[in-house]
């Protein structure tokens, strides 16, 4: 595919924010974002208006286009998408088909082409690769009636008054101006949503809304509104229905009945647009603040910093989704009514949250050990659950560390096989880097990252793409890198040789929603011990994977462009140029490899939980009340 040089031009940034500006607002009179500017929460009508009053550009085309393209020849499982195998078949599509086509289509606004490109990035349901482009992910777009699916039907969530008043004034106060009282809906009984079943109209969402994941049922639980636990703070997600980042509904009609009553009705709920991005006052200013390219935007040569990096700090792999309906940034407390009351163990500082049930016989953590885990010990707890419901994520090692914690040393690597894509571009960034002397504090590509399958270190002058491995994906050779594992640091806790708990005492509970680290945490726990797992909520019909997206490391676009300039290899052919706006081109740039099957990628196993429940009323919003059913 051929996109125009021109982009690369130094002087084109200046020329393109000169035309856009005074194209884009010529009086504060006659510019749609002049209205929005300075509220917090605006109507949608208001805000996509301000969105669309920058018109397409075709060099930005270019320009976005050259790097998604360039960025898709590192992801891992391109190949995989020209027939998704059963039950994924829902992502099947060809990736390059769909970049030709959006390079293609006429646009009127720069809106309308960055909502194609980001629809087409999210129907490929892989969170660690999608397109964010901040100049539309600056609003979210809100629903004063998020949707919980519990074990007598579809509802509003019940809870949604004492959640949605956390917003503050300004939110009811929008409501108010237009007489609509949100708060009579909490807590009935959905029967259509936008003219469909409401199951059917969740479907869709999950569909084609919410990204993320691959497994269908996983996309349906994030499209409705649960608890979250992030780090020591418990919170609620809107949910995809409810709360969604790109802006293109003002009002959402529901049949439904209200509680205390049995007569249906028709309401047609409106949304509210909830600024999230960079102020601004008119249309020139949140180009500059929010659309323009900014000093985070792409990558750096770190080799003019190397004095002042330390050498013996790697750089940290993460695996990390972001949510679009429930970033940090955005997330809504969990409503106090429904915040666990049990005091919390020690170690229950910093990063994590921990208790023990009733009893003193179960311990309930998160996602983090050393402290926690001693207190159990002390207390005589012996049996060990842990909660992995809406978590996106985090370092790589940290995943690893946790089943090396909860495993003990003797259960030696404690990981899966790992590969990056041998393209030609990386195989030319693995052997710059050797050239160099480039190392794992300045580059992912640095072979000292890497582990040989005996657990050995790579040395700095191996060049792990040198051969490369013969891979075929759908009837196409795809070379991949030789086999390593993680070469994670020595945590700073002592691992147990043997396990503190008896693994058979040991269950995960979550909502399928768990990603990343998470989903390689728990795949590992299932395929090497057979850890007892249950997931919560979906739809009853449809299989349910206990996990998604177990990619092994996502790069964001600026990590990628760094290395190719770390490299010195900015100015190759196949290196993509800077990006000229302020995006994101992220991506699965690791693959792990199941246990069970060493030829397939985990992302692409299916593994069924032992055990599925519903929600219930006292549950969906509840974590200790969760805890305890389990």
């Amino acid at each position: 595919m051929l996109f125009s040089p021109f982009v690369r031009s130094g002087l084109l940034p200046a020329i393109l924010s000169r035309g856009l500006l005074a194209t884009a607002a010529a009086t504060a009179a006659s510019d749609p974002c002049a209205k929005v500017a300075g509220l917090q929460f605006a109507d949608p009508v208001d805000a996509i208006a301000c969105q669309k009053s920058f018109p397409f550009n075709e060099t930005l085309r270019q320009n976005v286009l050259s790097v998604v393209s360039r960025v898709f020849d590192f992801y891992t499982f391109e190949d995989f998408y020209l027939n998704s195998p059963l039950p994924f078949h829902e992502s099947t599509t060809n990736i390059r088909a769909d970049i030709a086509r959006i390079n293609s289509t006429h646009y009127a606004t720069d809106y309308d082409f960055n909502r194609d490109l980001w629809d087409f990035t999210t129907q490929l349901n892989d969170g660690h690769t999608r397109w964010f482009p901040n100049c539309y992910n600056s609003y979210q777009n809100l629903l004063p009636a998020p949707v919980v699916i519990l074990d007598k039907g579809i509802f509003i969530a019940p809870d949604s008054v004492e959640f949605l008043n956390q917003l503050g004034l300004e939110f009811t106060a929008f409501f108010a101006a237009k007489k609509f009282n949100w708060q009579r809906l909490a807590g009935a009984k959905v029967l259509t949503i936008g003219g469909l079943p409401a199951s059917v109209y969740i479907d869709n969402i999950a569909r084609t809304v919410s990204g993320n994941y691959l497994d269908h049922n996983v996309r349906v639980n994030s499209v409705v509104s649960s608890y979250r636990i992030v780090n020591t703070d418990f919170s609620q997600r809107l949910g995809d229905l409810a709360g969604q980042l790109f802006l293109t509904q003002t009002s959402l009609k529901f049949s439904l009945i209200p509680v205390n009553s049995t007569t249906p009705e028709v309401v047609d709920v409106p949304f509210v647009s909830d600024f999230i991005g960079a102020p601004f006052t008119d249309g020139p200013s949140y180009w500059t603040n929010n659309c323009a390219t900014n000093n985070k935007t792409n990558g750096v040569d770190l080799r003019s910093r190397i004095s002042r990096i330390s050498r013996s700090r790697p750089r940290l792999a993460r695996a990390a989704l972001m949510d679009p309906a429930g970033q940090p940034k955005t997330a809504i407390g969990l409503p106090g009514p429904f915040l666990p009351t049990l005091s919390p163990t020690n170690g229950s500082t910093g990063v994590i949250k921990s208790f023990i049930l009733p009893g003193n016989k179960t311990g309930v953590f998160p996602l983090d050990v050393d402290a926690a885990v001693k207190q159990f010990k002390a207390s005589g707890v012996t049996n060990l659950l842990i909660d992995v419901t809406n978590n996106g994520g985090g370092f790589v090692c940290l995943g690893l560390f946790l089943h090396l914690f909860l495993a003990g040393t003797k259960v030696g690597l404690p990981g899966f096989q790992s590969t990056s894509r041998a393209n030609p571009l990386a195989q030319k960034i693995v052997r710059a880097g050797i050239q160099q002397g480039h190392d794992s504090s300045i580059s992912f590509y640095a072979p000292d990252n890497w582990l040989f399958l005996n657990g050995t270190k790579m040395p700095l002058n191996f060049d792990y793409n040198d051969p490369s491995v013969p891979f075929v994906v759908n009837g196409r050779n795809d070379p991949t890198s030789q086999r390593f594992e993680d070469g994670c640091p020595a945590p700073n806790v002592e691992i147990p040789t043997t396990p503190p708990f008896d693994l058979n005492k040991i269950a995960i509970i979550g909502n399928g929603n768990c990603a990343s680290t998470c989903a390689t945490f728990t795949t590992v726990m299932f395929e090497r011990h057979q850890t007892k797992i249950a997931v919560f909520g979906g739809r009853v019909k449809l299989t349910f994977a206990f996990a998604g997206m177990a990619g092994n490391q996502v790069l964001e676009w600026a990590d990628l462009d760094t290395e190719i300039k770390t490299a010195g290899l900015k100015n190759d052919p196949l290196a993509p140029p800077d990006l000229l706006v302020n995006g994101n081109m992220r991506h699965n740039w690791r693959s792990a490899y199941s246990f069970l099957n060493e030829k397939l990628p985990i992302a692409y196993v299916s593994e069924q939980p032992r055990f599925r429940f519903p929600y219930t009323v006292e549950t969906y919003n509840n974590p200790q009340k969760l805890w305890l059913f389990a």
